[in-house]
């Protein structure tokens, strides 16, 4: 996490992680994971389909383009460049 900081020029503080308000992101392991890195939890309001409207709609609009890979990328280079060449 630290080198991770460092390259991208982010205080370990400043990292976030949104997620919806689902269990497994709410349980001890996951919150006791997130502050041993440093990282501040942030989760959707209960029943709110639209907390986080900009990032859902371009996960989704990744999602159903006919390119969009059907296993995980093999590395983070690998992502960036499908993402730089869509």
């Amino acid at each position: 996490m630290r080198d991770i900081c460092a390259r991208e020029a982010i205080k370990a503080d400043q990292v976030v992680l949104q997620s919806d308000n689902v269990h497994p992101m709410k349980g001890a392991t996951m919150l006791a994971t997130l502050q041993a890195l440093s990282v501040s939890p942030s989760f959707s309001r209960p029943a709110v389909s639209n907390d986080n409207p900009y990032s859902k709609s371009l996960f989704k609009t990744l999602k159903y383009r006919s390119a969009y890979p059907h296993r995980a990328f093999e590395s983070l280079l690998a992502a960036r460049q499908w993402v730089g060449v869509v």
